[in-house]
């Protein structure tokens, strides 16, 4: 480290005095052109993915007929049954469904610009510390990270959790500036809205945010503990409030609570959506993890192609980071922020990687922004270090690694541009060796190389990104990639997806389809007469139908068909009121995890004694003459 700060690199670099000094003239344009550049990838040909995810797209129509099923985060506006999170995301959209009408721009252009608002946050974050260079190239690897053009094109509550958590650690870093309690709360509150967004995922950076602020704010020991016991308390209200006025809320005149057996948000919240997601013991769930619990699960064929590009670099950049800080004083921003991001990724990937419950790849969204803070800091950090041989070696490993992590993500890619491994390979050998003497270029010559390294590394993820955002994606389960449309083909109005709608075992309860329009024409016909048009198993094929007739389907046993909602002597008395007009589709066993069979004995009882017809393919009861 003495030969580090002897040869002009010193680890710990006196900070400035402001911690936001206005930069130079070229930040605003850089910051401007990167933003419009997002928002171009994040927005062009968004409706080919129609309806997206259906079952959330269903949600969002509900919230914009009902105020009811807004609050509550309805799968329908007649108020049977939640979808199986809080609805924050939901709020969002159906306030935009009710200002614009409902259509695929008005649900999926609220996520597109809170990708924009995220990557904007992000360079806000890491500018603060490490300058705009670092801010902007952080910006930029988030923009270009596969899996979060995935999710800021698509309306599962991902999108909000990101741009919400990435405030959070913006409000933390500005806390550790001057100790600032103000600061801190609000990056709870934040945090606790994520949770409203998507539970208890969102608590995932909480250790991280606390031992930054534990270890680094500048001021003593008692007020840090005692600044952090009060951002607990914003966590908890922001998150806690919901929850209390469902919890309380009398059962009978609100929805049933979705993704629970017994009609309470707080089983939701600690069970199929907390405790259940780490153990695998989900009640009602269709299966857990499709992979055995490892690191090596990030690097996987299910979620490499979304995340893992920068992973190897990010890994790197937080062992450098940590060196270069090593001898830091106590309250050093740089090591802060370190331990923010780099606990952020360890602790989230970590869950990610051993969980046993059910994991999706597009939940590695949430490693982005670390990714990307981690890549940019560590980048020009070494970059200015580079003298160092140490430094320039630790670059240089990155360059290469995301190289190699490059070529052999792209050789899975078969047919989908077959020369371009070749080049990233070859870009970033290249670049590898010219960044071990850049030291001794001219500026011109070592702004060349710094420009080559950049390509290099994000040509691969950059290429991947675009494909994505240029490939509609639907259905309950999407992926990155050029040709990953996703578990489901239903895209939205009209045409794409599957046809029909016979029911036949899980996957068909995680699909969604586009009901032929004599299907269609049937449900809409005297629909005003009925509060369901129609009762369905299963939230995602309900949502098919309530899209296309645009009247309330019940879903019954809500996302899985597992929730005992509604019973079936409350389904028998409905029936009897005239209230539901068909029931669609044929018995069928679902094999749950220990949920209800209440769905099944309905649709067994509904084959028992009604009349099955056949409308353009699907299986239809008339239940009300």
């Amino acid at each position: 480290m003495t030969a580090l700060a002897e040869r002009g690199s010193a680890p710990s670099t006196p900070e400035p005095a402001d911690p936001h000094p206005p930069g130079p003239g070229w930040v605003r344009p850089a910051l401007g052109g990167l933003l419009i550049a997002t928002a171009v990838l994040y927005l062009w040909g968004l409706s080919a993915s129609g309806w997206a995810n259906a079952f959330y797209s269903a949600a969002a129509q509900a919230g914009g007929e009902s105020w009811q099923a807004w609050f509550f985060g309805s799968s329908d506006a007649a108020n049977a049954i939640t979808v199986d999170k809080t609805p924050a995301a939901l709020w969002v959209m159906g306030l935009s469904v009710r200002l614009f009408g409902l259509s695929s721009w008005s649900i999926l252009v609220p996520q597109a610009l809170m990708g924009v608002g995220s990557v904007w946050a992000l360079f806000a974050t890491v500018r603060r510390v490490s300058g705009p260079t670092a801010g902007l190239l952080a910006g930029a690897v988030l923009a270009l990270t596969p899996v979060a053009a995935l999710m800021f094109r698509f309306d599962n509550p991902d999108a909000l959790l990101v741009l919400l958590l990435v405030l959070g650690a913006y409000c933390v870093v500005r806390a550790l500036e001057k100790a600032s309690p103000k600061w801190l709360a609000l990056a709870g509150v934040a945090v606790g809205f994520g949770f409203l967004a998507k539970m208890l995922q969102a608590f995932l950076v909480l250790p991280a945010f606390a031992i930054a602020y534990l270890v680094a704010a500048p001021t003593s020991l008692g007020k840090r503990l005692l600044h952090l016991l009060g951002a607990l308390g914003a966590v908890v209200v922001s998150a806690g409030w919901y929850l209390a006025v469902v919890e309380l809320w009398p059962a009978d005149s609100r929805p049933f609570i979705g993704g629970s057996q017994s009609n309470s948000i707080l089983e939701l919240t600690l069970g199929y959506n907390g405790v259940g997601r780490i153990t695998g013991d989900e009640v009602g769930s269709l299966g857990g993890a499709q992979s055995s619990g490892s690191w090596a699960r990030l690097f996987g064929s299910e979620m490499a192609g979304g995340i893992a590009w920068l992973l190897p670099a990010a890994a790197i950049a937080l062992g450098a980071l940590a060196w270069l800080t090593w001898r830091a004083p106590r309250t050093d921003r740089t090591r802060a922020a370190t331990i923010l991001w780099g606990g952020w990724l360890v602790v989230t990937g970590g869950v990610f990687s051993f969980m046993s419950g059910i994991i999706h790849p597009y939940y590695t969204v949430a490693l982005a922004p670390a990714v990307a803070a981690l890549v940019g800091t560590g980048a020009v950090r070494l970059w200015r270090a580079r003298a160092h041989p140490i430094a320039s070696g630790l670059l240089s490993s990155g360059v290469v690694l995301t190289a190699l992590t490059g070529y052999l993500l792209l050789t899975r890619e078969s047919t989908w541009l077959p020369w371009l491994k070749y080049v990233v390979l070859l870009l970033g050998l290249a670049a590898a060796v010219l960044v071990l003497v850049s030291d001794r270029l001219p500026r011109s010559g070592a702004r060349g190389v710094a420009a080559l390294a950049l390509i290099a590394s994000l040509l691969g993820s950059g290429a991947y990104t675009v494909a994505t955002a240029a490939t509609p994606h639907s259905g309950a389960i999407p992926s990155a990639g050029p040709s990953s449309g996703g578990f489901g083909g239903f895209g939205g109005p009209p045409g794409g997806g599957q046809r029909g709608g016979m029911r036949g075992g899980v996957g068909s309860l995680l699909t969604t389809t586009t009901p032929s329009a004599e299907m269609t024409a049937l449900l809409q016909a005297d629909a005003e007469n009925y509060t369901w048009v129609a009762a369905t198993v299963g939230s995602n094929p309900a949502a098919s139908y309530q899209l296309a007739s645009g009247f309330p389907v019940m879903a019954l046993g809500g996302f899985n068909g597992t929730d005992p909602s509604p019973t079936p002597a409350q389904f028998q008395q409905y029936v009897a009121d005239g209230r539901i007009h068909y029931f669609v589709g044929a018995p069928t066993e679902i094999n749950s995890t220990g949920g209800s069979d209440a769905a099944e004995e309905i649709a067994e009882w509904v084959a028992a004694n009604f009349t099955a017809t056949t409308i353009g393919g699907t299986t239809v009861y008339l239940l009300s003459s």
